[in-house]
C-alpha cells in the first residue's frame, strides 16, 4: 500500500466520497489525526532512538462530537503527541463555555440545544453534566482555599433554594459567610446548606473557618439565627455581634394589620437612626423600648420583643463611628448576590441534590467581580477594625 501513488485528483474523489458518507468528516478527521500522530512518533523514534510499542485508545472531542483515536506509544512511555495537547485545550474550552452557560442560568438540556446549534449532534444532559467535572473541581477546591487570619467584618445571611433529596423537595437554607479584608475588599469565605439548622453546626462552621487560616474578626452581622452569638463567642470570643435590623423590621411588620404598616413603618426608623453622631447602644435601647410599648398595647407580639434583652444585639452598631453604620446594621451587602444565585437557579425549578446547587453559588460567589473594589468610608472606624495602611 505505502507504494500506491494517486493524483491528486484520484485524492480528491476519494475524500470527497468519504466526506459524503454518514459521519465521512469525523471519520476522515479520525484517520488525518491518527496519521498526524504516527508521522510524530516516526520522528520522535529517530530523535530519541526509541521503538514503537502499539497503540492506546484515547477518548477527545473532534467537531463537538466524541472521537475514538488509537494513539501510537513507544516503548519507553514518553512519547506524547503534541495534537494531544491541542485537542486537550480544545476540550477544556468547550467544558468552560458548557459550564459558562449553565452558571448564567441554562438548563442542561438548554446548554446541549445550545452545543447542537453549534456542533451539529445534540447532547444529552448526562453528557453535558460530565464537561462539568471541571466546574466541580475548581468549586470544590475554592471552597476549601486558605484565608487571611483576619477579616475586620464577617457577614452571614441565607437564601432558601428548592433542592430535591431522594424524592422529597424543600426550600433549604443556603448560607453565605461574607468577609471584609483588612484593605476594605470582600470576598464569600463559605457558603453553608443547612438542611435543619442547629448551634452546634454553627459552632462547627466557625471552627472549620478558623482551622482555614481566620484567626480573629471584629464584628459579625447576621440575619436572625437563633443563638448565633453563642456560637461566634465560642470560637471568636473578641467579635462584636450586629443582628440585621432589615431581617428584624420584616420580622415587625408581618406581625401587623395592612392598615397599620406604614405607620410603624416610620416609627421603626426613628428607632434604628443612622446619622447622630451621638447616639448610641443605650440610647438605641430606649428607642426599642418606647416602640414596643407603644405598638404591643395593640400587638401582644411585639410587647414581648422589648422583654427579651437578645434585641439589644440589634444596636451594636450604634456604638461605631457613625459614618459606616449604614454599611454594618444590616445584611444587605450580600442580597445582591442572593439575587444572583435566585436569577441562576429559579429556571431550573427543584435543583436536583445539594451538590449542584453549591456547584451553582460556588460559582456565582467566586466571580463576584463587585467584590474586588474597595469600600469607600469603612476605614473612618479605626478604633474597633485594624484596617491595612494604603501606599
Amino acid at each position: 500500500m505505502k507504494n500506491l501513488n494517486f493524483t491528486q485528483e484520484q485524492i480528491n474523489e476519494i475524500l470527497v466520497e468519504i466526506s459524503e458518507k454518514k459521519d465521512g468528516l469525523d471519520l476522515l478527521l479520525k484517520h488525518a489525526l491518527e496519521a498526524m500522530m504516527r508521522g510524530e512518533r516516526e520522528e520522535y523514534k529517530t530523535l530519541a532512538q526509541d521503538m514503537s510499542n502499539g497503540y492506546r485508545p484515547r477518548r477527545t472531542y473532534g467537531r463537538g462530537k466524541m472521537l475514538e483515536l488509537r494513539v501510537p506509544r513507544t516503548r519507553n512511555g514518553s512519547f506524547y503527541p503534541l495534537i494531544l495537547g491541542l485537542l486537550r485545550d480544545q476540550e477544556e474550552e468547550a467544558r468552560k463555555i458548557a459550564f459558562t452557560l449553565y452558571g448564567a442560568g441554562m438548563t442542561t438540556e438548554q446548554v446541549g440545544e445550545v452545543f447542537g446549534n453549534l456542533y451539529g449532534k445534540e447532547y444529552s444532559t448526562s453528557q453535558v453534566s460530565r464537561m462539568f467535572d471541571y466546574a466541580r473541581k475548581d468549586v470544590a477546591e475554592w471552597l476549601k482555599r486558605p484565608l487571611e487570619s483576619y477579616y475586620p467584618i464577617l457577614f452571614i445571611d441565607a437564601t432558601f433554594i428548592s433542592t430535591r433529596r431522594e424524592d422529597h423537595v424543600s426550600k433549604e437554607a443556603y448560607y453565605t459567610i461574607l468577609g471584609v479584608r483588612a484593605d476594605r475588599t470582600r470576598e464569600v469565605l463559605a457558603i453553608v446548606n443547612f438542611p435543619t439548622e442547629s448551634a452546634s453546626a454553627w459552632v462547627d462552621i466557625f471552627v472549620e473557618l478558623r482551622n482555614r487560616g481566620v484567626e480573629s474578626t471584629n464584628l459579625v452581622v447576621s440575619d436572625s439565627l437563633s443563638a448565633i452569638e453563642d456560637s461566634v463567642w465560642r470560637v471568636y470570643p473578641e467579635a462584636e455581634v450586629q443582628l440585621c435590623v432589615v431581617h428584624l423590621e420584616r420580622n415587625v411588620q408581618k406581625r401587623i394589620k395592612p392598615a397599620d404598616k406604614a405607620a410603624v413603618g416610620e416609627d421603626f426608623r426613628e428607632v434604628f437612626r443612622t446619622d447622630d453622631s451621638s447616639d448610641n447602644p443605650e440610647k438605641g435601647w430606649v428607642r426599642w423600648q418606647w416602640f414596643t410599648q407603644k405598638w404591643g398595647k395593640k400587638y401582644p407580639s411585639i410587647k414581648s420583643m422589648g422583654e427579651n434583652e437578645r434585641y439589644k444585639l440589634h444596636f451594636t452598631y450604634l456604638g461605631f463611628n457613625y459614618r459606616i453604620r449604614p454599611m454594618i446594621y444590616t445584611t444587605n451587602w450580600i442580597e445582591r448576590l442572593n439575587r444572583d444565585y435566585k436569577r441562576t437557579t429559579r429556571m431550573r425549578g427543584a435543583l436536583p441534590n445539594p451538590e449542584a446547587t453549591m456547584l451553582l453559588l460556588g460559582h456565582v460567589a467566586m466571580n463576584r467581580k463587585a467584590y474586588l473594589r474597595k469600600v469607600p468610608k469603612l476605614n473612618y472606624e479605626t478604633r474597633k477594625f485594624a484596617w491595612q495602611e494604603e501606599g
